[in-house]
């Protein structure tokens, strides 16, 4: 049996959910029966994919030592920092980022560097997300002579219906999605209500740094026009990606940004920052802005950007569209199983 690790779905609406639903999904579908699954889940998602799966919930216990089942060939810990992973039998590590590097204090740095390695040492082989993620990786911790492999995520493509939010924007708006913390950098972004009637969208968990990011909205006087309206349902999120004017990313800290593909799979124009795997997803595709977040030379490159892409607007969506196509969770699924073949032969 392979067992793959979703405990960080007790987060909703992060991108960890939905990495582990979607991957599950796929590997599923891809696997066709072929090898025996199982979930280690919290228990409120026992049966999520079917009730002819193994389901290992998570308890209290765990906390002393996970213990994998007997019939257990591969353990897939999919988060690089989990605090859950087997005291025995073989594991797999998916390591989505270090994003700690970028936003934590030095002391903070080395005792995450420390659990990693614990990680990385009790891993068989490693799966990077990203050749960026990849390199990181290599330059900060020691793998030895682990084999790692390289996996992009899937671009979400949602099925399901979408709906309006309850209070919808006054005209034309630029959206953004994730958790509002300092690494999501969105403070530098309210520059760009300059000069226009644009509104800005913040869909999210909230945190403290709200405050920041509506004080210098207040610096260019567009505090009005910016709304951070907090976690949002799935049919209201693909609303916003399907209806804004743009989506903007300007992230210091990512690991892939799965919603960069996603608002990329309805055409949008998107602008990203430089920083981290931003340009390896982007690619060409993409707009960025400058690497110190200048605030007039942001407003610029967001001006030119907009003429270029609503110029060429069929031409440049069906671009983007296309470019999303590199990136399935078929081919995750098909990827990831031939490395638990592999693993467990």
């Amino acid at each position: 049996m392979i067992i793959i690790d979703c405990e960080k779905m007790k987060y909703p609406n992060t991108g960890l959910f939905f990495f582990c639903d979607m991957l599950v999904k796929a590997i599923i579908k891809e696997n066709r029966g072929a090898m025996d699954l199982g979930f280690y889940v919290p228990p409120i998602y026992a049966g999520r994919w079917g009730k002819d799966f193994y389901y290992k919930k998570k308890n209290l216990f765990d906390k002393i030592a996970v213990v994998s089942p007997a019939k257990c060939k591969l353990w897939h810990t999919t988060f690089q920092l989990a605090h859950y992973v087997p005291c025995n039998g073989k594991v797999l590590l998916t390591v989505h980022d270090l994003n700690f590097l970028y936003e934590k204090s030095d002391h903070k740095q080395k005792k995450y560097i420390a659990k990693m390695q614990r990680l990385v040492n009790r891993a068989d082989r490693i799966v990077a997300i990203s050749e960026f993620t990849k390199n990181d990786l290599i330059h900060h911790i020691d793998v030895g002579d682990k084999k790692i492999d390289v996996i992009y995520n899937g671009c979400n493509i949602y099925r399901g219906e979408i709906t309006q939010p309850d209070s919808l924007p006054a005209g034309d708006f630029i959206f953004s999605v994730a958790t509002v913390l300092p690494k999501k950098n969105f403070h530098v972004l309210p520059c760009l209500l300059r000069g226009n009637n644009l509104e800005l969208v913040i869909a999210g968990n909230k945190s403290d740094y709200v405050d920041v990011i509506l004080e210098e909205a207040r610096k260019y006087g567009v505090e009005e026009r910016v709304k951070i309206v907090g976690p949002i349902d799935e049919g209201v999120k693909h609303w916003y990606l399907k209806n804004c004017k743009a989506f903007v990313f300007p992230s210091i800290a990512e690991g892939f940004g799965l919603p960069v593909l996603e608002a990329m799979a309805y055409g949008k124009p998107v602008f990203l920052s430089q920083h981290t795997c931003l340009p390896e997803i982007g690619g060409d595709c993409a707009y960025y802005f400058n690497r110190n977040f200048d605030r007039e030379q942001m407003q610029e490159e967001f001006k030119k950007g907009l003429e270029d892409y609503y110029t060429h607007e069929a031409e440049r969506a069906e671009k983007i569209k296309n470019h999303t196509g590199k990136f399935s969770w078929e081919n995750a699924a098909k990827d990831y199983l031939k490395i638990y073949r592999e693993m467990t032969e």
